[in-house]
């Protein structure tokens, strides 16, 4: 019985030199069983873009070429059986040879080379980010910034320049962002056109398209580095051994922390790396908008935001979650960021004897997030008088620690402050450590050291109280 090919079913002419056809892919679908067609990239609804301005530019050949050849494949995907290939490696083994098979049926002259960098090409396109694939593959690679399909960005190293990677239009790119967002069951359209991801390994997506994103949609990819522990902090020069060994001894004395600094300025990362002192015995949950942290205990209770459906309801905030956890006997609460009226239940709760909590905050320095978390406590309506909130911030936090990246990229602690108590109406604050400019060195590299004030921490009879003393060279050395 002669056997079909796996790709357009015809069956192939009995020559003597004919290789026997192989058996079709269980992900591709044979004439009349494959699964519903899934949208492949093409002229996008005019309902979400508005009326068209211009025409978009002709593709190339190979271009084109490409975007034949994805389309025919996505018509005959079987997405049910492709869901059961969990190795990566097999399912691009079994798209690569698709694709293979629909090359040996064009006309079009094509190198070598043009053939692998088109199954490259498709293989991303129906497994990953599609042009960003490679770029979010790059681990050196911190940010992946999309303003459009032919202007992307990528931060190495505090440093943003601009790649060559391109999307052929807008519904390409458009495509790509549907299909990241609906995988972790989120969604963007004209009803929706914001959305906050994640994805699988923990990096943070963003994406806003049209109306709202005026000159086409924009996508944000900010990935987190795995391996940065403390001991690497030390050595990137983000603070010295000294002040990590105090901020170790504050998380075990479970001290209440919060870790201030504008975006980018590796607050995630800071917290990531303070965590790792959580003694393994406690019972820590976490509450994010977007999952991000990666902490490396086994007692982890994991919570998430959810945003409204498309009826508007469902929306749960972290509000919500924080009162939800004082229910769940934590021993720690970490917040991923506070930024409305959530900061009233979380100091309520460091408060309340769930302390050694941390959590980080939006702000220029540590008055300015003193400052935000009086803000934030207003947003909740309980009409508390400013002596009243500023009490609760007071009994409630520790230290705040101020991180910043540099003009150069590079990322410092920049002050740790201890909050002390209350004089009058006003919270008052120590600065215990501090990084001092110094000036710009001739290749662009911030000059500064690190210093101590001289001041003595209220907070180190506290340590004494819970065992975990400050080292007997770090505590002479600075007090």
């Amino acid at each position: 019985m002669a056997l079909r090919n796996p790709v357009n079913g015809r069956t192939p002419t009995a020559a003597p030199a004919a290789p026997e056809a192989p058996r079709p892919p269980a992900w591709v679908a044979t004439p009349g069983r494959g699964g519903p067609p899934v949208s492949s990239p093409g002229t996008p609804p005019a309902s979400l873009y508005g009326p068209r301005r211009e025409e978009p530019p002709a593709l190339s050949p190979v271009d084109q070429l490409k975007v034949d050849l994805h389309r025919r494949l996505i018509a005959r995907l079987d997405l049910d059986a492709l869901e059961q290939i969990r190795s990566e490696a097999e399912l691009a083994s079994q798209i690569r040879h698709a694709v293979l098979e629909f090359l040996r049926e064009e006309a079009t002259p094509l190198s070598q080379r043009e053939r692998e960098e088109i199954i490259e090409q498709i293989v991303y396109e129906v497994t990953g980010l599609g042009p960003i694939e490679p770029l979010f593959r790059d681990h050196t690679i911190s940010d992946i910034l999309v303003n459009g399909p032919r202007e992307i960005y990528v931060e190495r190293a505090g440093r943003l320049t601009r790649v060559a990677a391109t999307f052929r239009n807008d519904a390409h790119l458009l495509a790509v962002i549907d299909r990241v967002v609906s995988r972790v069951g989120r969604r963007v359209d004209e009803a929706s056109p914001m959305v906050d991801a994640r994805l699988p390994d923990g990096s943070r997506v963003n994406a806003i398209i049209p109306p709202l994103a005026i000159d086409g949609p924009v996508l944000s990819i900010r990935r987190f580095a795995t391996d940065l522990a403390a001991k690497h902090l030390v050595q990137n020069g983000t603070l010295t051994d000294e002040m990590m060994q105090m901020f170790s001894a504050c998380v075990k004395a479970r001290l209440n922390m919060l870790i201030s600094g504008g975006t980018g300025a590796g607050k995630t990362t800071f917290m990531n790396a303070l965590s790792s002192y959580v003694p393994p015995t406690e019972r820590i949950i976490t509450i994010e908008d977007a999952a991000e942290l990666q902490l490396q205990q086994d007692h982890v209770v994991r919570l998430e935001t959810r945003p409204p459906n498309a009826e508007g309801r469902g929306e749960v905030v972290a509000r919500d979650l924080v009162k939800n956890a004082l229910r769940m006997r934590p021993d720690r609460i970490i917040i991923g960021e506070v930024r409305s009226a959530e900061a009233l239940d979380m100091l309520q709760a460091m408060n309340t004897g769930h302390e050694g909590s941390l959590t980080t905050i939006h702000a220029n320095s540590p008055r300015d997030a003193l400052s935000r978390l009086e803000t934030m406590i207003l947003m909740a309506n309980t009409n508390l008088p400013n002596r009243a909130m500023r009490e609760q911030i007071s009994s409630a936090l520790h230290l705040i620690i101020q991180v910043a990246r540099l003009s150069d990229g590079t990322r410092r602690v920049t002050s740790v402050v201890e909050v002390t108590g209350m004089e009058g109406d006003v919270v008052t604050t120590q600065e215990i450590y501090r990084y001092r400019r110094q000036g710009i060195a001739p290749d662009g590299r911030v000059l500064g050291q690190f210093e101590t004030t001289g001041i003595r921490p209220k907070f180190l009879q506290r340590l004494q109280v819970a065992g975990v003393g400050m080292p007997d060279h770090a505590a002479t050395s600075s007090w």
